[in-house]
């Protein structure tokens, strides 16, 4: 798949897994809440319940900013449908009050209804997408 086609495939996904690695070299996923707009991915903390605000993700990010995301679709009964999506990129953390912040909350609450009732207020992750890269089974080719 070409870049923009991926883009495409990733922006229509509802989650997405963030990928981090923590100072120990230890590798962090978690699913998340997006939005793209362009090279640019934004997630932020939100209301979900969390065992601490202290996020393993962000400790991670502090300490190797290299982050990867990935979106799928699998289908069991037709693998003609099969199709991965991954943005990989460099993450930096906006604390509340950032204009960047509020400009990625904002689109997070037009993309998604439950934003709109409870608005998320923790830091935002800010990714500038250096790679887009994807398989489908229609594109074979592609990796």
């Amino acid at each position: 798949m070409q870049p923009d086609e991926v883009r495409a495939r990733f922006a229509a996904a509802q989650v997405a897994r963030l990928a981090t690695v923590g100072a120990d070299g230890l590798p962090h996923l978690v699913p998340v809440c997006f939005a793209v707009d362009g090279d640019r991915i934004v997630t932020a903390v939100d209301h979900k319940p969390k065992r601490t605000s202290r996020l393993r993700r962000l400790a991670n990010i502090a300490a190797n900013p290299g982050v990867c995301l990935l979106v799928d679709a699998y289908d069991a009964a037709d693998w003609t449908a099969l199709w991965w999506a991954r943005a990989d990129g460099t993450a930096r953390v906006l604390e509340e009050g950032d204009p960047t912040a509020e400009e990625a909350i904002a689109a997070l609450v037009e993309r998604y209804p439950q934003y709109r009732l409870t608005r998320p207020t923790g830091p935002v992750i800010d990714i500038a997408v250096s790679r887009w890269s994807g398989w489908s089974a229609n594109h074979p080719s592609d990796r």
